[in-house]
């Protein structure tokens, strides 16, 4: 089996740990243990915790847990749900479980690149429907359409959508809902960025609560700001799941029992969260709208939901080159669009500590200067 270079990954890897200052950061920003049990009233919890031992727990996830992510959908119950390692090895289990050489898969493109990129390297026939900035990174549904054929097992989309930031809506996902009836193909549905909404007016029904063979993967890191626990679900049907549960048992065990208890707590708290979170987002996409406002070396589609932006750059210059220029030069972190295999974009998050957003923004009109 050959596996693609995992670009973005990579190139994080490489710098992200070493600058002063990221303004790429995909989470909101996540809370220090203290933060979060004093907003769960629950600050003693290591102390109570000492007493239970440190076995397996849950093999599929507290009941607890389960429940509460349930809660986050219209129609799932504790049964519909399945607890991983992050939405990348929720993700991961979804394609492992269900892809076979031979089989056509109609991913989003840009995307994570892992949506893409584990279908090819299990044999499979991959086809990128392609968002584009002249249609505002909206997608095309008989473009869609037009790629799925009778072989087609799967198609793969990310809503809110990373890197754009743009938002799927209701009567879309219907539509993208029946495409994949017709051709009997399961739809997977990351919503790594769900209930991140930049407007009060939006709220997207899930997949799942549309559609039989759907399936949502979501997690603990980018809305919940827990990034540190690694958790991640899946939720589909109780058939879905089982087989999940089959494939699972080769790569997983279980989650820690530590994390499994502080996801529970957090599901308790859910709004609380999401109160915090909305907030933050909501006062950094105005900054960062404003700065791209009077940054005429930079333009966007503004995002409608989620914690990225994808920036066009108005530069001859290749965007990774620009962005290991501002890390030697201004210490400060994107990521180029060469990570997600496009150029001539930057991705930006808005979901950090707003005083490192703007000694970001800063430091980067500083660059800009210097190209001018």
């Amino acid at each position: 089996m050959i596996v693609d270079d995992f670009l973005v990954e990579l190139f994080m890897d490489k710098y992200e740990m070493n600058v002063e200052i990221n303004i790429a950061e995909t989470c909101v920003d996540p809370f220090t243990l203290g933060e979060f049990l004093k907003l769960v009233e629950y600050e003693n919890f290591f102390e109570d915790f000492k007493s239970k031992k440190l076995t397996y727990g849950h093999i599929n996830g507290s009941p607890e847990l389960r429940q509460g992510i349930a809660n986050l959908y219209e129609t799932m119950s504790a049964k519909n749900v399945l607890l991983n390692g992050g939405a990348i090895g929720a993700n991961f289990l979804s394609f492992y479980s269900l892809i076979d050489p031979g089989d056509t898969v109609v991913s989003i493109f840009p995307a994570y690149q892992q949506l893409y990129s584990v279908a090819k390297s299990f044999g499979a026939n991959v086809k990128l429907w392609k968002l584009k900035w002249e249609e505002k990174w909206q997608p095309n549904i008989d473009d869609l359409a037009s790629l799925v054929d009778k072989k087609t097992k799967m198609i793969i989309i990310n809503n809110p959508h990373n890197p754009t930031g743009c938002l799927i809506n209701n009567k879309q996902l219907k539509q993208i809902c029946e495409i994949a009836e017709d051709c009997d193909a399961y739809l997977h549905y990351d919503e790594a960025y769900k209930g991140l909404y930049l407007n009060d007016n939006d709220k997207i029904t899930s997949a799942v609560d549309i559609y039989d063979k759907a399936i949502s993967s979501g997690s603990f890191s980018k809305g919940l700001s827990l990034t540190g626990l690694r958790l991640g679900w899946l939720v589909a049907s109780e058939e879905i799941i089982k087989r999940f549960a089959g494939y699972r048992q080769y790569t997983t065990i279980s989650n820690g029992m530590i994390d499994d208890a502080l996801g529970a707590l957090a599901m308790k708290y859910v709004d609380q969260i999401y109160e915090r979170n909305i907030g933050i987002i909501k006062t950094n996409f105005k900054i960062l709208s404003e700065f791209i406002e009077n940054e005429p070396l930079l333009d966007w589609i503004p995002p409608r939901a989620g914690s990225v932006g994808f920036l066009k750059l108005n530069l001859d210059i290749p965007t990774e080159d620009f962005c290991v220029q501002l890390i030697d030069q201004k210490s400060t972190f994107l990521v180029p669009s060469t990570c997600f295999e496009m150029e001539g974009f930057l991705r930006i998050g808005f979901g950090n500590n707003t005083e490192i957003l703007k000694d970001g923004l800063g430091r980067l009109k500083e660059f800009l200067d210097t190209k001018r």
